[in-house]
């Protein structure tokens, strides 16, 4: 595969047409190497965007990796808006909070009273539940107040056990803020949170808190296009996590685990597949020392077994454009029982819709989106790939008008008729 190049483009879209040019390519030749309309390739070109993973199809057709598309010494153009900005100010304030001579200045009034510790941690662990159950007005409610008496909680303790909890449970707390503030997208934002929740776990050689911030990072950074870094990341700290199996704890297994899933994912989006096919290998051993049984981390990177290895296999043939493989695959796992497993597996229903759209089966996809928006319709809000998928599924839908879950959804993405 050729090495990355540098050119100068501040856009995407300039890049992508700058290789194309260099490999003598029309934009009617590149569509259909990538397997893309030719209307994408214009799209893009001319400044707009597409989901990852078209830009994944375009740079296997330009047999570059992917982030060389995303490489840019200049900033892009911001999306977000000044009401995005207030909706987020108290937790902003907490996160990232001016810094003088003296310190953090706390937009908050605080008593130097001696800190609750087992209360915080109560309240961390209150909103990894909340979060594990889309009760997000929830989590946006508690997460500010959290955070800000852990500052104060680190504050207090100059040193003993009690310092080293009380940069624990921060480091828990922002980690969780930079959760949230990734499903939000509010990704600068979630930078400064997990940046500082890796810090702190490591002031305490806390080995699992680092391993549950990166693998956040992880996330965070494949969501930016930074693709590079997210595998690098993820698979240098689950070299420094690895356990010996025979010994291996539950959690130590999937936090692990889950690390190497994450490589394997952005190693498969930036156009590595023999990379990450070996990290899903490696991740299989995890899954198979935990047998029938599940890792769960609710305030962190939540559930780990077997099925975790077997859905981002999955996911990966969908990135490598095989739909029909994916439906083979997806046909073999076993039926979900009870909520919580249908919930462990709802972002790989959503590559199932996708893999039916591809496959011009816009009434199947409609059908999935439409059950993910009956059982957990404010996760399914904030997710970009459903909505998309659901544009795509209409016009692949064989109906001359909508239908009736059609319209609920049309509704509930903001479509028009």
């Amino acid at each position: 595969m050729p090495g990355s190049v540098t050119p100068a483009s501040a856009h995407p879209g300039e890049r992508l047409r700058e290789l194309r040019l260099r490999r003598g390519l029309t934009q009617e030749r590149l569509a259909e190497r990538a397997g893309l309309s030719l209307g994408v390739v214009k799209k893009l070109e001319r400044g707009g965007t597409a989901r990852l993973d078209a830009y994944h199809s375009l740079a296997r057709a330009l047999k570059v990796r992917t982030s060389v598309l995303f490489e840019s010494p200049g900033p892009h153009a911001n999306t977000r808006t000044d009401d995005d900005n207030i909706d987020l100010m108290t937790l902003r304030q907490a996160v990232a909070p001016p810094v003088t001579f003296s310190g953090r200045v706390s937009a908050t009034e605080t008593v130097d009273t001696e800190p609750d510790l087992p209360r915080l941690q109560a309240t961390a662990l209150e909103i990894g539940t909340a979060y594990h159950q889309d009760l997000y007005d929830e989590v946006a409610g508690l997460l500010p107040g959290l955070v800000h008496a852990a500052h104060a909680s680190v504050r207090h303790y100059d040193n003993g056990p009690e310092r080293s909890e009380a940069l624990r449970i921060r480091s828990d707390a922002l980690q969780m803020a930079g959760r949230y503030l990734t499903q939000v997208r509010a990704y600068d934002l979630a930078h400064i949170a997990l940046r500082d929740a890796i810090e702190d776990a490591v002031r305490i050689d806390d080995l699992q808190g680092v391993a549950a911030a990166v693998y956040q990072q992880g996330w965070l950074l494949m969501r930016q296009g930074r693709l590079d870094e997210a595998e690098q990341v993820s698979i240098t700290t689950a070299d420094a996590i690895e356990p010996r199996i025979s010994r291996a704890t539950r959690h130590s297994l999937g936090a692990w685990g889950k690390l190497l899933v994450h490589g394997s994912a952005a190693a498969a989006r930036n156009n590595r597949p023999q990379e990450a096919r070996e990290m899903l290998r490696i991740g299989r051993t995890a899954g198979a020392a935990l047998g029938a049984g599940q890792a769960v981390a609710v305030s962190s990177w939540g559930r780990f077994d077997w099925r975790t290895v077997a859905f981002q296999g999955i996911e990966n043939q969908l990135v490598a454009q095989r739909p029909d493989r994916v439906l083979g695959l997806s046909e073999r796992m076993p039926t979900p029982v009870g909520r919580t497993g249908r919930l462990f597996m709802r972002r790989h229903l959503l590559d199932v819709a996708q893999a039916h759209v591809m496959l011009r089966n816009g009434d199947q996809a409609t059908d999935i989106l439409w059950s993910l928006w009956d059982e957990t319709p404010e996760w399914l809000r904030h997710q970009r790939m459903a909505r998309e998928t659901f544009h795509d599924a209409l016009g692949k839908s064989k109906r001359r008008s909508l239908s009736p879950k059609q319209r609920e959804l049309a509704a509930f993405f903001g479509s028009q008729d």
